[in-house]
């Protein structure tokens, strides 16, 4: 075991498999490219069964990674235990509270993730869902960004973001996606009840397969002579104030 800046790698056979027995949360597996038999089928045997993603490297890939023999698989422990979203939603609702969460569909920057978790801890949100690809690395300084608020909030990773927010628009809730391209302003809509709030990457926004998805899409209003868009982190916590402050009125 190797620790590194922002994460804490595993490498190694046996180790891994010790890993993957143990059921610490796991971030990335790597897998060297051409090795696929023996021992390292087993261990991909044990990734299907907990639903891991791997990626298949060249060996120099992995050697970029650690120094010492990795037998051709390295894996990073998560620095937070993920949540399943079925049971933040279900939780809610059994402690007789409207289901409030945020998904983050794209957040890459580390800074704007920890500070966006900080606020939605603070705030009450019920967990953060994020897509297991395309978004930005919770490990330490993630946590730190976000003054420990990701070791409170549960958080969820899907592979599929159509169907999880599929699932929650079956489970009830409304989808909220926040773009500048909206005619209806934040405070004109409706954002009380069960309700996710969606929101895009930092440069494109929501994709159009997301907003296509949205039962209400919001803008925040802005000055026509100020600059032309808010920063996400800023932005999510304008949105989540509105609906806290709605659910409150």
């Amino acid at each position: 075991m190797i620790k590194e800046k922002n994460k804490t790698l595993i490498y190694g056979i046996h180790p891994v498999i010790e890993a993957l027995e143990s059921g610490k949360t796991i971030d990335k597996v790597w897998l060297q490219e051409g090795q696929l038999q023996g021992q390292l089928a087993e261990i991909i045997s044990m990734l299907l069964k907990r639903r891991i993603q791997w990626k298949q490297v060249p060996s120099a890939k992995l050697n970029s990674l650690v120094r010492g023999n990795h037998q051709g698989v390295i894996l990073s422990l998560s620095s937070v235990d993920f949540a399943t979203l079925e049971n933040v939603v279900a939780d809610a609702f059994a402690n007789g509270e409207d289901p409030f969460i945020l998904v983050l569909d794209g957040i890459t920057d580390v800074r704007n993730f920890g500070a966006i978790a900080r606020t939605a801890s603070c705030l009450g949100v019920h967990g953060i869902l994020v897509p297991e690809k395309g978004s930005a690395p919770i490990g330490p300084d993630a946590v730190k960004t976000s003054a420990g608020a990701l070791l409170k909030i549960p958080v969820c990773r899907t592979t599929s973001m159509y169907h999880s927010l599929k699932y929650l628009q079956n489970s009830g809730l409304k989808l909220v996606g926040a773009t500048e391209k909206a005619q209806d302003v934040i405070y004109a809509c409706d954002l009380q009840g069960p309700l996710a709030l969606v929101m895009g990457n930092e440069e494109t926004g929501l994709s159009t397969d997301t907003l296509k998805q949205c039962d209400i899409i919001a803008r925040i209003p802005q000055s026509l002579g100020g600059v032309d868009s808010l920063n996400v982190s800023v932005a999510t916590g304008m949105f989540v104030y509105e609906i806290v402050r709605q659910r409150t009125v």
